[in-house]
C-alpha cells in the first residue's frame, strides 16, 4: 500500500461498482446515498524547458495567453465530464478553480484543479479532468516551440466529504503553498458538514 497517503484504509475497499454481478458495466445507482458538501483536488504535471516556461509567464506565445486558455479549457472541461467518461454523473458543480506553479529553472508546470458541489457523489473525475484537459491545452499552444513536452503525474490529491471522508495525498500537502483564507473557509465547512452528518447517522 503507498505510504504517501493519508486515511489509506479507503484503498482497502476491492470491490468495483461499475461492474453488475455478470461482469457489465453499470452506472452506479447514488439516489440513497446522502446529499454532502464535496470538494476534490487534482494535479497534472507539465515537463517543458525554462524557454518555454518563461514564454508562459510572460504570455509571449504566438498563440496568445496560454495560461488563461488552459484554465478557461480545465473548467469547461469539469463541466462536460459525464459526456467524457461514460458512468460519471452529470453534476452541478459549485465551484471550478484551476492553478499554475512555474518553475523556469526545472522548466516546470504544475497545474492543480479545484471542484466542489453539494450532492450525492463525489468531484473527483471532474478535478482530474480539468487537470488532464489543462495540461493538454498547454501542450497544443507550446507545440510548435517544444513538441517534446511531456505530461505526466495526472493524480487525486485530495478528497473531502461522502461517507468515506477525508483522503489526502502526503506529498501533495508538503508542496502545495498555503491555502487562502477562502479555501480554509471552505474546507473547514466540509469537513465540519460531514462529522454532523457522521453523528446524525451515529
Amino acid at each position: 500500500m503507498p505510504q504517501d497517503l493519508i486515511n489509506p484504509a479507503i484503498t482497502a475497499n476491492t470491490e468495483f461498482t461499475h461492474l453488475s454481478s455478470d461482469g457489465s458495466a453499470r452506472m452506479v445507482d447514488v439516489g440513497g446515498k446522502q446529499s454532502s458538501q464535496r470538494q476534490a483536488i487534482a494535479s497534472a504535471l507539465v515537463q517543458t524547458t525554462p524557454a518555454v516556461i518563461e514564454l508562459l509567464q510572460s504570455a509571449g506565445l504566438k498563440k496568445g495567453d496560454a495560461l488563461a486558455c488552459a484554465r478557461i479549457a480545465g473548467i469547461m472541461a469539469a463541466k462536460k465530464t459525464s459526456d467524457l467518461i461514460p458512468l460519471c454523473h452529470p453534476l452541478a458543480l459549485n465551484k471550478v478553480e484551476i492553478e499554475f506553479s512555474l518553475d523556469a529553472r526545472l522548466g516546470q508546470l504544475r497545474i492543480v484543479a479545484i471542484c466542489a458541489v453539494t450532492g450525492n457523489t463525489g468531484v473527483e473525475m471532474e478535478a482530474l479532468t480539468a487537470a488532464a484537459v489543462s495540461a493538454l491545452t498547454i501542450h497544443d499552444m507550446c507545440k510548435a516551440v517544444d513538441p517534446a513536452l511531456v505530461i505526466s503525474q495526472i493524480q487525486l490529491e485530495e478528497k473531502t466529504g461522502g461517507k468515506s471522508g477525508l483522503w489526502q495525498r502526503a506529498a501533495f500537502l508538503a508542496q502545495r503553498p498555503a491555502q487562502t483564507n477562502a479555501e480554509q473557509t471552505n474546507t473547514a465547512q466540509i469537513k465540519a458538514a460531514h462529522a454532523s452528518t457522521e453523528q446524525h447517522h451515529d
